[in-house]
Order: C-alpha cells, then structure tokens, then sequence
C-alpha cells in the first residue's frame, strides 16, 4: 500500500473536528504520544524479561502510531509522502554515502 493511499483510507475514520485546529492538533499529538508509549510499553517489559517479545502486538500498536501520524500529516494539510520524501532528501543529505545503490531492508546492496 502506499502511503497517501494508507492516509486517505485512515482519515475515513478520524474525528470531524470541523474548524478546530487546536483540537485536531491536540488529538494528533496526545494520540500519537501515547500509542508511541504503548509501543515502548512493549519493547520494555521484553527487554526487562518480563515479558517475550509479540511481534503481532507490536506491529498493530505500530500501526495505530502510523494512523495518529496520518492525522497530525492531514491537520497539517501535508501527505505522508511529503513527510516521507522530505526525510529522504534530509538523509541523503546527511548521509549521502549509504545511498549508492541499491539496497534491500536489511541495508545491503545487491
């Protein structure tokens, strides 16, 4: 899926908040902290042995962060393919040498 294609299918759930701009915003941010908490939350309690890492709780709890970054890209009247193309270039400019070739996930090239 791409991601202006994700944003648009997830605002299709977000908040009529009309005019409101503060609270968009505030949504936005309060959502996005506390499900990047609950994403920490995870990683914490695997690293203190308390608890094995769930991949399939991670990723969904990843997800809701994705849809809270959606909504703060869509108050914001950007896309999150700005955001993301934005970040690129600003890496590329940081660290031009890691982006000749091409390279999988995993950050080897072929």
């Amino acid at each position: 899926m791409e991601l202006n294609e994700y944003q648009n299918l997830a605002m299709k759930t977000k908040k009529p908040w009309g005019e409101d701009v503060k609270g968009q915003l505030t949504d936005s941010i309060l959502g996005l902290t506390g499900e990047s908490g609950e994403v920490a939350d995870i990683i914490k309690k695997y690293f203190a042995g308390v608890k094995e890492l769930d991949k399939d709780h991670l990723i969904n709890e990843m997800g809701d962060v994705m849809w809270y970054l959606a909504e703060l890209a869509e108050t914001l009247g950007t896309t999150l393919d700005e955001i993301a193309t934005l970040n690129i270039e600003k890496l590329k400019a940081r660290h031009g040498e890691k982006f000749s070739g091409y390279g999988n996930r995993n950050g080897k090239g072929k």
